[in-house]
């Protein structure tokens, strides 16, 4: 007889090739969260509270906590919440890429006549979606395990996480899910069914999705979703009665259900139902039926108000359903992939506080429209990764021995991309590119007027007439400003976007970076005699036509058909931008006002106004006014 051979444990898990399970858990610093814009907050109260953002006894009334949309790539903007909220998040609901295609496309409506437009996925949208499925199953998983370790993490102790996917990732995220969260945590494989016409198939109708629920621990919450009466139940309740059966002892023993108590109370009383014949009576309130673990939800019709058009959008009703299920009013909720915001629609109109997150620019927007429709929506912020993940992948990609040579090596690699030739020795202007001087600006922080005089002042020394800047971000309302003061020195001024592409190595390598003009606005204040004033739209140049087909372009009848919103701030000083008042095109109404509302100031003084513009693409353009009062 052999003797065998000991073999180790494996642990329980799913394997792909070149799986990583060290998790980069790099831990960017929340407070330095850029926050972009505050919507439907007063400015007195922000003041009033800015020091106090999280409550310190959880079970007061919170009058600071503010609702939380981010724009950015969602692993960072995890991280960036480890420091605040590691086990502070109740619930988890997340939709992730599937592998069909892009999931990046959308229809744009332009104008008023509804003239539609396939946005095409952005770069930066083509390249993370290259990045979770370049690689097919493998990429896939990896990346969804980097972030499922962060999400559990953030999970409270009471806190489930809800993954929706389809036939396609199932049986692999199943896997991985029990191999980050536990056998034992694994609660529900709850199916999405829905009805759709579908044509001719070699295969049975794909119907349904799966939505696979995990606990962070035993502690979990669960509220008892009811649902609606079968028509076989509602039958059985007109009847009063139903003569089903138990076991006793191995026994066959007859037991009464009972649907309608008064009918049945009746009957015994008359003698038609005798009791005793019975081993027990079951009282049973149909109204309250468990909801099962197939849940009949319809896709959103086609004409439904909810519905915005855009590809991976889900009911409201699905997800009405987990935020029930799982999560009380108060309860923070969190979707890291949340594309049109149904997670946080849902969420606000049922009393929790809720974080969203996304890569795509229009996702955002999409999101900050939908949230402004619903009614007496509490104050949220529009947030950004911002210079913080330009921070970490320029330590990353250009770690040197000195500040000094890490700084170099970074312009001249932008100065690479634009094609243009390095100028050494001078501190403003930094490249050369066809008799035109060139500005690179930093990734730490926007490009300033004071950066631009310098830059100006540096290409006169230099005897020349034309200077670009390159800048990752700019001061609010620099354009004009900046305009005037080139204009006075006599120098083409010519200012573009360092795209967020250039921070991949393939897009880089592929040669697909673009840089784009900043759009151009024109606006002028009305007087009024009361004293009051609006701010009045007058023209706005959109820089990247190319965009859109010349067939698309050639039907739109004016300038204003490339703006879908545009909000103020009375009273702009020089930090977050604050939504005093906006106005945007909806699916309802396609109409856009190009005067604001009155407005009137309370006291005497020097005020500048800051107009923001979000373009159809999602991009926005500002435009700074100074205004006297008095």
């Amino acid at each position: 007889m052999s003797k065998e051979k000991n073999t180790p444990d494996l642990p329980l898990g799913l394997y792909w090739k070149n799986k990583r399970t060290t998790v980069d858990r790099t831990v960017l610093p929340f407070q330095k969260l850029e926050v972009i814009e505050t919507i439907n907050e007063s400015r007195a109260t922000r003041e009033a509270e800015k020091d106090d953002m999280f409550r310190k006894n959880p079970d007061a009334i919170d009058t600071t906590w503010r609702n939380k949309l981010i724009w950015g790539d969602n692993k960072y903007a995890m991280a960036a919440l480890l420091e605040k909220y590691v086990g502070q998040i109740d619930l988890i609901y997340i939709d992730p890429p599937f592998a069909t295609g892009s999931n990046f496309e959308t229809t744009v409506n332009i104008g008023e006549d509804e003239l539609e437009h396939t946005k095409e996925s952005s770069a930066i949208e083509e390249i993370a979606y290259r990045d979770t499925w370049g690689n097919g199953l493998d990429s896939f998983l990896q990346m969804m395990y980097d972030r499922l370790i962060v999400m559990r993490d953030l999970l409270s102790e009471k806190g489930s996480i809800y993954v929706h996917v389809d036939y396609r990732v199932h049986a692999y995220l199943k896997i991985l899910m029990d191999e980050i969260f536990g056998v034992n945590m694994f609660r529900n494989e709850i199916i999405w069914f829905y009805r759709r016409w579908s044509a001719a198939s070699s295969t049975f109708q794909k119907m349904h999705d799966d939505i696979l629920w995990y606990s962070k621990t035993d502690k979990f919450k669960l509220n008892q979703i009811h649902v609606e009466p079968t028509e076989g139940q509602k039958v059985k309740h007109e009847k009063g009665w139903d003569r089903n059966s138990v076991y006793i002892e191995g026994r066959r023993q007859p037991q009464l259900i009972v649907y309608n108590k008064q009918k049945v109370d009746k009957a015994i009383k008359s003698g038609q139902i005798d009791e005793s014949e019975y081993a027990r009576t079951v009282y049973v309130d149909i109204s309250k039926t468990i909801a099962p673990d197939v849940w009949e939800i319809n896709f959103i019709n086609s004409q439904a108000k909810e519905r915005l058009g855009y590809p991976t959008q889900k009911p409201e009703a699905l997800l009405e359903r987990v935020i029930k299920a799982s999560s009380n009013e108060g309860d923070l909720i969190a979707d890291f992939f949340c594309g049109s915001g149904t997670t946080g629609s849902v969420a606000e109109k049922l009393g929790r506080r809720w974080v969203m997150a996304d890569l795509g620019r229009f996702s955002v927007h999409t999101a900050r429209k939908r949230l402004l429709e619903i009614e007496g929506c509490k104050p949220f912020e529009i947030l950004n990764i911002g210079k913080y993940e330009r921070q970490y992948w320029q330590s990353n990609i250009f770690n040197k021995k000195s500040k000094e040579q890490t700084l170099a090596e970074y312009i001249s690699f932008i100065l690479q991309l634009y094609k243009a030739n390095p100028i050494p020795g001078s501190q403003y202007v930094h490249g050369e590119k066809n008799k035109e001087l060139v500005h690179v600006g930093s990734v730490e922080a926007p490009v300033t007027l004071e950066d631009i005089q310098k830059a100006i002042e540096e290409t006169l020394r230099m005897k020349q007439k034309n200077l670009t800047i390159l800048g990752w971000e700019w001061e609010m309302g620099l354009h004009n400003v900046v305009e005037q003061e080139a204009k006075k020195a006599g120098v083409k001024l010519t200012l573009l976007n360092i795209p967020r592409e250039v921070m991949d190595k393939r897009a880089t390598d592929a040669g697909e970076i673009a840089f784009y003009e900043l759009a151009y606005l024109e606006t002028e204040i009305k007087n009024y005699k009361s004293g009051e004033i609006a701010i009045v739209l007058k023209d706005f140049v959109i820089p990247n036509l190319d965009l859109i087909p010349k067939e698309v372009r050639s039907k739109i009848k004016k300038w204003s058909d490339y703006i879908d919103y545009w909000s103020v701030d009375w009273n702009y000083q020089g930090d977050t931008f604050h939504n005093m008042w906006q106005t945007y095109r909806t699916k309802q109404d396609r109409t856009l006002l190009l005067k604001s509302d009155p407005y009137e100031y309370a006291k005497k003084g020097k005020y500048q106004i800051m107009i923001k513009v979000i373009d159809i693409f999602g991009n926005d353009t500002t435009h700074l006014m100074n205004y006297k009062v008095g």
